[in-house]
Formats: structure tokens, C-alpha cells, sequence
């Protein structure tokens, strides 16, 4: 009895070990079979793609997509802005959610509470609310056309997220030590540079993977605010060649992978990073 007790015990362990690899398997494959589909096509002649039923292994491996899209297109031109407009976003990001961070967690005042229900609160606005309001700001204040114009957009509206993730890497420092720093004679914006900021680097590290990648995919205000060609980010870009009917289908999947490659480059430099940063806090001291 009891070994026929433990053979049936083990027999739903393993179906419901099996069920669970299986969900995790079907999951992987719905997100990830987009991404497979983009680089298959992408690679391969469009008439291959254009096929019924379309070969899941390319049959033949062709580059042109690729030669044709930098041959017609200003794809070098879109990435230098995408990385300029990320690089500038990232930079107040990161200058502002230390700052914020710093008085939310050391700095005793009135309405500490009330600020960081704000920010919360701040994410339940959709940018489509506010993209009007703010572009006909910006178009009277003559700011529009931008790339540092649209840095500070971003950045505002990615900012109350990385200070609350900033937060939680301040929050596993123990204040014994921003109190140490200030008896040995440092200001506290000096405790914040010397001792609590070098303490901080994972969370630093992630709110810099947030708003560059924010800044990298947002597409809303950069289509609003943005009318010269010649700054156009990669979002825009890509979706010009989307409305050309002329585009065909396989350099517009050779563009989205050419330009997947760098965030997924910049991702696998600091993963390590990531993970650290966004779940500093869980245990302080």
C-alpha cells in the first residue's frame, strides 16, 4: 500500500513536472517564434518567403535585403540618432533618479510619502493623453524638431520608474553608513557621491537598461515631435518603411533585425548587472 502510495505520489510529480516544461516550452515558442520568423525572412530571397505554404529552414541564404536597405535607405543615419537620443535620455535619467532617489531614502522632509504616491501615479498616465498637449507646448516654445527636445519628453516620462528602482538599490544600503560618511565631514550630497553611489552600481546599472532602452523603442512622441527626415530615430524610421508600399517585406524584417542587434549586444554586456539592480532592496543591510 504505502509503495504503491509513493509509486502514484511520484507518477503526478512527473506529470506535473512534464506539464510544467511543456507550458515553459509553448511560451518560448509563441515569443520567440516572431523573432525566428523575422530572421528567416530576412535572410532569404523574398520569393522563398512569398511562397505557401513559406519554408520554416531557409532554402536559400541571400543578403540582398540587407545591401539593398543601406543602398536605399539612411539606415546609418536612423541608428546614430536612436543612439544619440537614447544616450542624452539615459544621462538626465540617470542625473535626475539619484537625486530623487537619494532625498526619498536619506533625506527627511514633509510629504515624502505623498511625492513618491506622485510618482506612482504619474504611470497610469498613457502617452496618447498627453502627446497633444505636449507637442503644442513645445511647437509655441519653438523646441519641436528636436533630438534634445525629445530626450526631455522621454526622460520625464520614464524617469518616476527609475527612481523607484534607484530607490530600492538605496534601500539595501544601511543608513549607518550614509550617517558615517556625514561624521566624517562629507556634505550630503558629497556621502552621496563617495560612499553611496559606488554601494549602488547594480541599480545604477539597471535605470541606465531602462530609460536607454525606453528611449530606444518609444515611438509616439517621436513621430509627433519629429519632422525632419534627417533625425528621424529608429522607430520612425522603421515605420516609414512600413507605409512605402513600394518596401518589400524583406527589407523591412531586415531592418528590425539590424536594428535588434545592438539593444541585444548592450543587454548581454551587463546582464549580470540587470537581475542585481532591479532586486536590490529585497534584503537590506
Amino acid at each position: 500500500m504505502n509503495a504503491g502510495a509513493h509509486l502514484r505520489h511520484r507518477l503526478r510529480r512527473f506529470g506535473a513536472g512534464m506539464a510544467f516544461y511543456a507550458l515553459i516550452i509553448g511560451f518560448c515558442g509563441v515569443v520567440l517564434f516572431p523573432v525566428y520568423w523575422m530572421i528567416v525572412n530576412a535572410i532569404q530571397p523574398l520569393s522563398h518567403g512569398m511562397q505557401y505554404p513559406p519554408p520554416m529552414i531557409p532554402e536559400e541564404i541571400s543578403f540582398l535585403p540587407f545591401t539593398t536597405l543601406f543602398e536605399n535607405y539612411p539606415v546609418g543615419r536612423w541608428l546614430v540618432n536612436s543612439l544619440l537620443l537614447a544616450t542624452m535620455t539615459t544621462l538626465i535619467v540617470l542625473a535626475l533618479a539619484v537625486l530623487g532617489s537619494f532625498a526619498m531614502t536619506f533625506l527627511k522632509w514633509r510629504g515624502k510619502a505623498a511625492f513618491g504616491l506622485l510618482l506612482l501615479m504619474t504611470q497610469m498616465l498613457p502617452e496618447a493623453l498627453v502627446v497633444i498637449p505636449v507637442y503644442a507646448m513645445y511647437r509655441n516654445l519653438g523646441l519641436s524638431d528636436s533630438l534634445p527636445t525629445l530626450s526631455l519628453v522621454d526622460a520625464a516620462f520614464i524617469l518616476p520608474i527609475c527612481i523607484w528602482v534607484l530607490k530600492n538599490s538605496f534601500d539595501s544600503i544601511a543608513e549607518e553608513i550614509y550617517e558615517a560618511a556625514l561624521i566624517d565631514g562629507c556634505s550630503p550630497l558629497g556621502a552621496l557621491v563617495r560612499t553611496l553611489l559606488p554601494l549602488s552600481a547594480p541599480g545604477l546599472v539597471a535605470v541606465s537598461v531602462v530609460a536607454f532602452f525606453y528611449a530606444w523603442n518609444e515611438y509616439l512622441f517621436a513621430v509627433t515631435l519629429i519632422n525632419s527626415p534627417d533625425i528621424r530615430p529608429v522607430a520612425v524610421g522603421l515605420a516609414s518603411l512600413k507605409v512605402m508600399l513600394d518596401t518589400p517585406i524583406d527589407r523591412v524584417l531586415a531592418a528590425a533585425l539590424f536594428f535588434s542587434i545592438f539593444p541585444v549586444i548592450f543587454y548581454l554586456l551587463i546582464q549580470r548587472y540587470i537581475v542585481a539592480g532591479l532586486s536590490a532592496g529585497a534584503v537590506k543591510g
